[in-house]
């Protein structure tokens, strides 16, 4: 089959696609064929080998797919089944081995871009917007990076919570993206100071500050805060990770907030699960697909990741 291989670590550059022979399937998995693939930060990360968790070389990058069940041994899973599954690599490829325990059945509805575009992403924002940040109804939401994945997923979702979102991005394109899915003030952060832009876009402060984005953004938007509100940090794609002053925590009475999937109560994952999977279903909450790439421009759709300039998500389709 051919794959993308991870040679050594290094830029988005050394993945390379290659022919190896199919994974073997184990007990307890199931064998996909991959419809699509979606392209995250962290895979850049894990090319480069600066995640927190290092994989040793050569391995397929890529951590979120759909397709077809080829053959499954797996109860509950059957050969013709769509799917869609997360893992930490091994997604970039014409087919994947997978544990039963990580795959979710794809709606009728919905396509496999989609579908592998919808996990990462959207599960972060909304288990950090809905039970890390307890948004309401009401607040106000700042999302910085409205552009990228987890950033526009976030836009979009605040949006059907009820909030109302500013979102702060860097280009045009991106901003737009934000205000076409609900976005009601949009903020270039290149042009002009961003804490003066914010406080003339949100007089009253905000309620929450989602923040994937780190670096020189943060310290700005925990300004922009009311007092008691709450600032998630889910990610540093900017690859500085801030340096907040804590006098500010103390004269705002403000909370700052870190999200892991794993700290979330879990009579509440299961309901964020829940309600995350009816919004797929019924269409309000579909992802962005910025562009799609074939599997021979792996390297390309790393790239356009790693350089911050994808809007919503990347995607490679291994049939192109």
């Amino acid at each position: 089959m051919r794959a993308a291989v991870c040679g050594s670590h290094g830029p988005p550059e050394v993945v390379r696609v290659a022919e190896l022979p199919r994974p073997a399937l184990t007990p307890g998995a199931v064998r996909v064929r991959v419809g699509a693939a979606a392209v995250n930060f962290p895979d850049v990360l894990l090319v480069a080998g600066q995640y927190q968790v290092t994989v040793p070389p050569p391995f397929v990058p890529g951590s979120e797919f759909a397709g077809v069940v080829l053959a499954s041994d797996a109860p509950g899973f059957a050969a013709g089944d769509r799917v869609s599954g997360t893992g930490m690599y091994g997604a970039f490829a014409e087919e994947v081995v997978a544990p039963a325990t990580s795959l979710r059945r794809t709606p009728s509805e919905v396509d496999d871009q989609r579908a592998a575009a919808f996990g990462v992403a959207y599960r972060t924002a909304y288990h950090a917007l809905r039970s890390v940040a307890a948004l309401r109804a009401g607040d106000e939401l700042i999302v910085l990076g409205a552009g990228g994945g987890v950033g526009l997923a976030a836009v979009q979702l605040g949006v059907l919570l009820g909030a109302s979102v500013t979102a702060v991005a860097s280009s045009e394109a991106k901003l737009a993206a934000a205000a076409s899915h609900g976005a009601v003030r949009v903020i270039d952060r290149r042009v002009g100071e961003l804490r003066q832009q914010l406080r003339q876009a949100v007089p009253e402060g905000a309620d929450v500050v989602l923040d994937p984005v780190g670096g020189d953004l943060s310290e700005p938007a925990l300004r922009s805060l009311r007092r008691g509100g709450r600032f998630v940090t889910v990610g540093y794609a900017s690859g500085v990770i801030p340096r907040i002053p804590l006098n500010l925590v103390l004269i705002k009475g403000v909370r700052i907030l870190g999200f892991q999937f794993q700290d979330v109560p879990p009579g509440e994952f299961t309901r964020n699960e829940s309600e995350l999977a009816a919004l797929l279903l019924t269409h309000p909450a579909l992802p962005h697909i910025g562009a799609t790439y074939g599997l021979t421009d792996v390297a390309a759709a790393l790239r356009e990741v790693a350089d911050g300039k994808a809007i919503g998500k990347i995607v490679l389709d291994p049939r192109r």
